[in-house]
């Protein structure tokens, strides 16, 4: 049925809502406009082709709350019986998406399966499942709600995408699903509101075998269903033209009677081997290497030459005016004045001290006692004063260092995907607990990878003066920690716009960070972009991974 769209809840998108909805195949259902408003704005008593609705239960409303953590925020689609929510986790201080569904629903016991299986998975380029319960007479799965991503409807509706990414689509969306199927999970409902693009570039799949199971649908080849999708959002992609009749996900279909046409012939400067691959995925019929599965179309994009980021245009310099003769040119600097040279070292200090004490010994035997102690305490002061001014550049009275107290910690995950958001308050502090773990990825962490990195920004209570971090780690390999003051605990701000303090690249378990310079700030960004890979531990599989048992701030 049509729905209203929103980047966290899996429901159809707000385009498709407009035009219909999409058929396994890829075709779709006539609906005319009025129809179409009527599935957003009626009562709830009756579909938009006049049948009559399941009844929601009455109790739920804004407000409402499941397993006292779950607070129910705003309704964005009542059908077929069913309902979706955004909802606030109390217990966590998040948003997430709620599907709401009465028990004795004749498909709430597939969903429930179909959302148990999905949240096994625990991938993270897909919207994960965090909760499937049935409770009180309601059956409710909640998820992932990601404020900050976009759904490929609206990144659509722009215009056609660039190669680049286009090719970026197709294989991350591809491999994702390849994983899927290996796990014997199929999507068949995957369209343009299916697929969410992060701000850094990466591609999340929403409603993995849920959304097919609350609206009943089945197929009998569900890979071969999956992998055309895919082709289908390629197409659009690089055409920004829906691949069959018809309107859909707000885009204009192919006209009436031309079939299937290859990309590069409904659009000029369509990449050509995009385009082959397009139809590789969408039609078996007449292709020499066709694509039948997720899998293969994952392995006919890695096989392909690849593709370049677009080039950032080149910005010239400003020029300057050259100083005329005679003229106000640019004065020329003055060198810096040579510092005097420094006090005497520690070992002529030394040395004078021990000339100064046989002459205190000598001054023992005319019984000059308290003026050889006044003397010895006079001379160690002196030394000490050397001492200080040689190591803290001259400032005895610099404060030592201490270490900072840590009032909180949450998750940084612009991106939606968080690693331990449970664990993180093991990283700091007196407790011991559990390690706070990421995840283990398949690929490295990396700019335009499907992660680009994990952290956890830390509250030290107030404005500090930060000098340095101790991080315990858990693995030993190379791991790239790099420190940011950033505005607040909880934020979306990407670090490109925070201040850089430190960085290092660490290969044994302790990382050692020291900032450049004297910087006050009260929440601190302890960021990974690089993890070492390492095999089988604690239940996680092998793969790129990391964990922190301790993190300790310095300061003045």
């Amino acid at each position: 049925m049509a729905e209203r769209s929103t980047a966290a809840v899996d429901v159809a998108d707000s385009s498709a809502a407009k035009a219909g909805e999409a058929t396994a195949d890829g075709t779709e259902a006539a609906k005319t406009q009025k129809d179409v408003v009527g599935a957003h704005e009626d009562d709830g008593r009756t579909e938009p082709d006049g049948t009559a609705r399941a009844d929601q239960p009455t109790e739920l409303h804004s407000g409402h709350k499941l397993a006292g953590r779950y607070r129910l925020e705003e309704c964005v689609t009542r059908l077929e019986g069913f309902s979706s929510w955004r909802a606030v986790d109390e217990k966590l201080r998040r948003a997430v998406g709620v599907h709401l569904l009465p028990a004795d629903h004749p498909r709430a016991r597939s969903v429930l399966a179909a959302a148990r299986s999905a949240a096994l998975l625990g991938d993270p380029r897909f919207v994960q499942v965090l909760d499937a319960v049935e409770e009180n007479d309601l059956v409710y799965v909640v998820h992932e709600w990601l404020p900050d991503a976009t759904e490929l409807t609206a990144v659509l509706a722009a215009g056609p995408m660039e190669p680049f990414d286009a090719y970026q689509l197709v294989s991350q969306v591809s491999q994702a699903m390849s994983a899927a199927h290996r796990e014997g999970l199929a999507h068949l409902r995957l369209g343009p509101g299916s697929v969410l693009r992060t701000g850094s570039g990466q591609y999340r799949i929403r409603g993995l075998a849920v959304m097919a199971a609350l609206r009943g649908i089945t197929s009998d080849s569900p890979q071969r269903t999956d992998t055309e999708a895919i082709g289908a959002l390629l197409y659009a992609a690089l055409t920004q033209r829906w691949p069959y009749e018809g309107h859909a996900h707000g885009l204009a279909g192919l006209p009436k009677g031309v079939g299937l046409i290859a990309p590069d012939q409904v659009r000029a400067g369509v990449h050509r081997g995009l385009s082959q691959l397009t139809m590789r995925a969408l039609t078996a019929k007449g292709q020499e290497e066709p694509c039948t599965t997720p899998e293969e179309l994952a392995k006919a994009v890695a096989a392909m030459p690849r593709i370049r980021p677009p080039e950032t245009p080149f910005t010239a310099a400003p020029s300057y005016p050259r100083p005329q003769p005679g003229g106000y040119g640019p004065q020329t600097a003055h060198p810096a004045p040579v510092p005097p040279p420094p006090p005497l070292q520690s070992r002529t200090g030394t040395a004078i001290k021990w000339i100064v004490s046989s002459l205190l010994i000598a001054a023992l035997g005319l019984g000059s006692w308290q003026l050889a102690d006044t003397l010895l305490k006079r001379i160690d002061k002196d030394d000490d004063t050397h001492h200080s001014q040689t190591s803290d550049g001259g400032s005895p009275n610099k404060p030592a260092v201490h270490k900072l107290p840590i009032k909180g910690a949450h998750e940084y995950a612009p991106d939606g995907a968080e690693q331990s958001p449970d664990k993180v308050r093991f990283t700091y502090g007196k407790g011991s607990g559990p390690v706070w773990r990421t995840r283990s990825f398949n690929d490295q962490l990396a700019p335009n990878a499907y992660k680009e990195g994990v952290g956890i920004i830390y509250d030290l209570g107030k404005e500090q003066q930060l000098s340095e971090a101790k991080i315990r780690l858990r693995d030993e390999g190379g791991t790239k920690i790099t420190l940011y003051a950033t505005d607040s605990l909880i934020t979306s701000t990407p670090v490109s716009k925070m201040k850089k303090l430190s960085e290092v690249t660490e290969n044994g378990t302790l990382a050692k960070l020291s900032a450049k310079s004297t910087v006050k700030t009260r929440y601190v960004l302890v960021w990974i972009t690089a993890l070492p890979y390492s095999g089988e531990k604690d239940f996680s599989k092998p793969g790129y991974k990391q964990g922190i048992s301790d993190v300790r701030f310095l300061g003045r």
